[in-house]
């Protein structure tokens, strides 16, 4: 079994994959719009080159995502964090400092008593994030 996040954008998909690829080094293996797809007549005309489905490939696991019109689209996401787990400790600064850009940090990257590492943010998109690079076991 493989679990994936999924995430539901207001229009920004296809910019926040972009940015996630170039963040996470991954590649987007699908970006598919509605227009040209029987979807196409479900949404508005403005919003057929929005995107029905995302994905993206970072060492082997997949986030997904897709625009959701504005009558669709439920105002945020919330109740969850994609948790990003890093073993090197500047590997995460160097995502979590590119993830906050623009974004809003909920905690800042720091040593806790488990992680060398763990820091929250909202990133510009809306998608919660959490860093994680715990700490050796003794």
């Amino acid at each position: 079994m493989q679990l994936n996040p999924y995430l539901t954008f207001d229009g920004r998909c296809e910019e926040a994959f972009k940015f996630y690829a170039k963040v996470l080094g991954g590649e987007i293996a699908a970006m598919i719009p509605h227009e040209g797809t029987p979807a196409e007549a479900h949404v508005p005309a403005e919003w057929r080159k929005k995107i029905m489905h995302a994905r993206l490939v970072v060492d082997g696991k997949v986030l997904m995502g897709s625009d959701a019109p504005p009558e669709r689209y439920d105002g945020g996401m919330k109740g969850f964090s994609v948790t990003l787990s890093l073993e090197k400790p500047a590997e995460a600064d160097r995502i979590f400092a590119a993830l906050a850009e623009k974004g809003a940090v909920r905690m800042p990257i720091q040593e806790t008593f488990w992680a060398q590492r763990f820091g929250m943010l909202t990133d510009r998109f809306g998608t919660p994030w959490m860093i994680n690079c715990e700490k050796q076991a003794a």
